[in-house]
């Protein structure tokens, strides 16, 4: 009996009662057990301006974003001030970036290496290379005429103002890098 009353003074003071059931989930927990994504996918849509998260097939979640100032159009050249198109994957991290975090974009691609070898605007040895680092999914030369260091970051989503980059709300970017490894497909759309 003395255990009894003191186990129903312990629940008492926890706020229940020995008929009670423990207290729902505040929706903060429901919010950190949100499932894992397994098979991440990012598609960006440059005329809708959004970033859709994808888990396989399925769509997970959509962010608003800002490009670069002269968004039209594939990036085809370092300085053009536009957005790549095409397949990439996420090729490097940087936590300690000016733009919050950065989530460096393979850009350029073997698409982009062919037509800008085609343009002279580089030399079959940068081509071969950055073929080469899609093949291995590696980061691709970022300092050719093609341009480069275009990734997914933070600063804001409220106008487009970056050179080349998709830029997001920083807590729109904390999720992502919760998410996003090394590898992870990249799609950019126009």
């Amino acid at each position: 009996m003395k255990g009894t009353v003191a186990l129903a003074a312990a629940l008492i003071l926890a706020g229940l009662s020995t008929g009670d059931a423990p207290p729902a989930a505040s929706p903060k927990a429901a919010m950190d057990e949100t499932p894992t994504i397994r098979e991440p996918r990012v598609v960006v849509s440059k005329q809708a301006r959004e970033l859709a998260l994808y888990d396989g097939p399925t769509l997970r979640k959509k962010f608003r974003i800002a490009l670069a100032s002269d968004a039209p159009g594939r990036k085809e050249r370092e300085g053009d001030r536009r957005t790549p198109e095409g397949t990439f994957y996420v090729c490097t991290r940087n936590a300690g970036s000016r733009f919050h975090k950065f989530l460096g974009v393979s850009y350029p691609g073997p698409d982009d290496a062919a037509r800008g070898l085609a343009a002279k605007r580089i030399s079959k040895a940068e081509h071969d290379a950055i073929v080469e680092a899609h093949r291995t999914k590696s980061c691709p030369p970022w300092k050719t005429r093609l341009g480069g260091e275009v990734g997914i970051h933070g600063g804001g989503s409220g106008r487009d103002w970056t050179m080349g980059c998709v830029a997001l709300e920083n807590d729109a970017v904390d999720e992502l890098w919760a998410t996003l490894r090394l590898g992870d497909p990249i799609v950019i759309e126009p």
